[in-house]
């Protein structure tokens, strides 16, 4: 019985340091273009990946039992390790789970709900080359349950709003345009005329992309900034629009007042 006790708990443990493995490869391999981000995330992360969560946890917590159980005792540090790891990742999930039902249901976020920042052709092309990409059509997009995105996005994230520059459009567009180039974007069209600054931002373990408007618009008293960020893939974003627009336009208001604005 101490042979087979010692056999499960090794198996326990080389699947339990498995899992994490597992993961690297669904987000890299999605990151790399081994596979689309529906087979990456859907399936191998979300589908897949909960059963094995579970299923190590089971194996590791029998691992344990039987380590304790079994005489000689034997094997309880390892059996522990091994329950361990798919622990952190079931509660991982939760946390995230959680986070994500706290936010808005939503992957699109603009400083102007009545008129959104429009994006060029070319971002246009680029999402539809994506399997099961977003519309760009935000006045038009709905959660699961009926609810319009830019009411949700009111509820949930009032503060964002659009920035005030009393400048004109070409101050405030070369103020915003050196703001965006401090960032972690890779821009795209930059327009000073029409005043509009493109750009995406992608993460790092899956690779996804979202795109980024911002919009430098005279409005009879100075020009105005607006800004918005969209996911190309995925029903919710967990707040990373909104966490993208924050940051830059707190930064902007400060550049801006220091020019004078």
């Amino acid at each position: 019985m101490s042979g087979f006790r010692d056999f499960w708990v090794r198996a326990a443990l080389l699947l339990s340091l498995l899992i994490p493995i597992y993961f690297l490869f669904a987000a890299l391999g999605t990151r790399f273009g081994m596979f689309d981000w529906t087979f990456g995330l859907l399936t191998m992360t979300e589908q897949w990946g909960e059963r094995i969560l579970l299923a190590g946890a089971a194996l590791a917590l029998v691992g344990l039992l039987l380590a304790f159980l079994v005489a000689p005792p034997r094997g309880r540090g390892l059996a522990l390790i091994s329950l361990l790891i798919p622990a952190v990742g079931i509660g991982y999930g939760l946390y995230l789970r959680q986070q994500a039902a706290e936010l808005p249901a939503i992957h699109d976020v603009s400083t102007d709900l009545i008129d959104p920042p429009s994006f060029s052709d070319a971002v246009a092309q680029a999402r539809a080359d994506v399997i099961g990409s977003n519309s760009l059509d935000l006045l038009g997009k709905r959660s699961e349950d009926g609810r319009a995105f830019i009411e949700l996005q009111r509820e949930g994230y009032p503060d964002i709003d659009s920035v005030p520059t009393g400048l004109t459009q070409a101050q405030a567009f070369q103020v915003t345009l050196a703001l965006a180039r401090e960032q972690k974007w890779t821009l795209g069209e930059v327009d000073a005329p029409r005043g509009a600054i493109e750009a995406t931002a992608r993460s790092f373990w899956f690779g996804f992309t979202d795109d980024i408007a911002i919009r430098i618009r005279s409005d009879g008293s100075g020009a105005r900034v607006d800004m918005r960020s969209v996911s190309r893939v995925g029903r919710v974003d967990t707040g990373a629009n909104a966490a993208r627009i924050r940051p830059f336009m707190r930064e902007l208001r400060l550049r801006l007042e220091e020019a004078g604005g």
